[in-house]
């Protein structure tokens, strides 16, 4: 890599190549229903960490975000939460990125960053599932079973990324490194060079848009229980003054009389 010119397209090139390989990973997938949520088993998880192992914080980080986000925005069911996935799947492989590129020994370094941005994951994902079904009116024993349903789905994606992630990590590292972006791999990053203006402009619009989701999805819920309590309500109102009628006319003697139809009306 000759110069600072090429080194940051390179960067370009890498963020776009890992955020598609997140992108098209999530696709190769199980979807569990789990009550209102729908969980899943997948490969996209491999490929954030795979992307911090080699690239780092920033980049890992980057390519995470996008392309995990970029998946949920293009399905209607998690469309909703695209902005904290990214902030969770950025966190991520950050994590695996900054253990990786800041431990000596490299192949105890490399399971380790798998496993522990994982972990990272997996915590910030059973936070947002047990959080948003209590912004949605669950009861926190119905917030804390669905959450637990997902823990073993996460569990299970978890191991499946740190088991696939690692060996390709070995394998394409050292290919990669005889290519133009090797530096890209062996360089060592400065400790605070990853807080600048755009990671916090970007953790701050994924909590902001978040946040902003969730109350409204929050709202909606709550309008649509009210209305659906109303309705229920009325129906049984309905059936209260049946009953009534039926045990008057029952009393009486009389026969319920028979609503003519409309064809015998005309």
């Amino acid at each position: 890599m000759s110069n600072a010119k090429n080194k940051k397209l390179y960067s370009i090139i890498v963020v776009g190549l890992m955020a598609a390989l997140v992108y098209v990973g999530n696709y190769f997938q199980i979807k569990i229903p789990n009550g209102a949520l729908v969980t899943r088993i997948h490969l996209g998880n491999s490929m954030c960490l795979l992307a911090g192992l080699l690239f780092g914080r920033l980049k890992g980080g980057l390519s995470s975000g996008i392309g995990a986000a970029l998946f949920d925005l293009f399905d209607p069911v998690y469309i909703v939460s695209a902005p904290y996935t990214f902030f969770s799947k950025f966190a991520m492989g950050f994590t695996a990125g900054h253990i990786r590129k800041h431990s000596k020994n490299e192949k105890s370094a490399v399971i380790a960053a798998a496993i522990v941005g994982q972990l990272v994951y997996i915590v910030l994902y059973l936070l947002k599932t047990f959080l948003g079904q209590i912004m949605l009116g669950e009861p926190a024993s119905v917030a804390l079973e669905m959450t637990g349903v997902n823990a073993i789905t996460s569990s299970i994606n978890g191991v499946l990324a740190c088991v696939i992630a690692v060996p390709l990590y070995f394998a394409l590292s050292a290919a990669l490194k005889k290519t133009g972006i090797g530096e890209l791999i062996t360089e060592k990053e400065e400790k605070k060079g990853w807080l600048n203006p755009l990671t916090a402009l970007l953790t701050a619009f994924a909590v902001v848009v978040t946040a902003i989701y969730s109350i409204d999805l929050a709202n909606t819920k709550k309008a649509e229980k009210k209305q659906a309590e109303k309705e229920q309500a009325y129906i049984q109102q309905i059936d209260d003054l049946k009953y009534q009628l039926e045990y008057l006319y029952e009393q009486m003697g009389v026969d319920i009389p028979e609503i003519p139809s409309e064809e015998a009306a005309e």
